[in-house]
């Protein structure tokens, strides 16, 4: 079996942190602006949410050729955290606790075994 080129693994990494980054600000960026008509700010979240299904769908259709779909969404899942953290702390004024950051490592162990293989198994 021929050997896969680096960018069919990271190209839809990329894309779904990109991805996310629209998602994240589509759905908490309105929250800057409270006073905007709630009408007005779920259309602009369906507009901004139109550019993060722009590089999702690639994404997962690149990204189940190089990884199972558990671990597509297990990526998927650990970059909308670490996007979402930067997010809250630099875009909202929420910065993170001691008890986020342990709570994210965690998080990160569990997306460890997500991928682990063990000793022994099939390559």
């Amino acid at each position: 079996m021929p050997s896969l080129p680096f960018n069919a693994f990271v190209v839809p990494v990329v894309l779904l942190l990109g991805s996310n980054v629209f998602m994240t600000f589509a759905w908490y960026g309105h929250l800057k602006y409270k006073h905007a008509p709630l009408l007005t700010v779920i259309l602009v979240s369906w507009g901004i949410a139109f550019f993060e299904y722009l590089l999702m769908v690639p994404a997962n259709r690149m990204g189940s050729a190089v990884y199972s779909v558990v671990q597509l969404k297990t990526i998927q899942e650990i970059i909308t955290l670490v996007v979402f953290a930067g997010f809250s702390a630099w875009y909202l004024g929420q910065p993170l606790k001691w008890n986020h950051y342990a709570a994210f490592v965690l998080i990160v162990g569990a997306a460890f075994l997500m991928f682990y293989e063990g000793p022994g198994a099939a390559t």
